[in-house]
């Protein structure tokens, strides 16, 4: 069983598509009227996922995985934020839940490209191996290009942007993202 969000400014239609597409016992749907937070929540755990799979064939362990979700998902709702959505979208299934489903599964295949950039494979040889889209290579660069235009900073997503568009090492890349300047940690409500 899952369950999914479906997302439109006419909520009417939403739960149209809800109920339409409801299986019993199988497929939940929730309707959502914040399209921007829907839309984001799905495109930017893309990064993230990359990072897990990356941590995870480093060996870095469980605190590392939760610590690069937290630090993650806190990137995610800055961007959104600023981009107009609504933050507790992004603590709902298409945010959070597809975070956390995306970043703990192997078989994601965002979380396989970081898993093979953490190998010292070059990213042309893995989407070739890979033979599908990997949306969080190409969103790696979306987002660090909107955080620069917002003054905003994603720290987890400029390592993966790093990670995927230059010849940086895994070590190098963990150390940098380690010993950035110290500071308080947000918090959303």
């Amino acid at each position: 069983p899952t369950a999914a969000s479906v997302a439109c400014e006419d909520i009417e239609v939403a739960e149209y598509v809800q109920k339409a597409c409801n299986v019993p016992n199988k497929f939940r749907l929730y309707t959502n009227n914040d399209v921007i937070g829907v839309e984001l929540g799905g495109s930017l755990k893309n990064v993230i996922a990359i990072a897990s799979g990356f941590a995870h064939t480093m060996g870095l362990g469980d605190n590392c995985a939760g610590a690069l979700l937290t630090r993650g998902m806190a990137e995610i709702v800055r961007v959104s934020i600023n981009l107009g959505a609504n933050p507790s979208t992004l603590y709902g299934l298409s945010g959070m839940g597809d975070l956390i489903a995306t970043c703990s599964s192997p078989m994601s295949r965002n979380y396989t490209v970081g898993s093979m950039l953490a190998k010292g494979k070059k990213i042309d040889d893995i989407l070739k191996e890979l033979g599908s889209v990997a949306e969080g290579v190409k969103t790696s660069k979306a987002i660090c290009e909107l955080a620069k235009k917002l003054d905003i900073e994603v720290p987890v997503s400029s390592a993966i942007y790093e990670a995927v568009y230059t010849d940086i090492t895994p070590q190098a890349l963990l150390e940098k993202l380690m010993n950035r300047k110290l500071k308080e940690e947000e918090r959303y409500v």
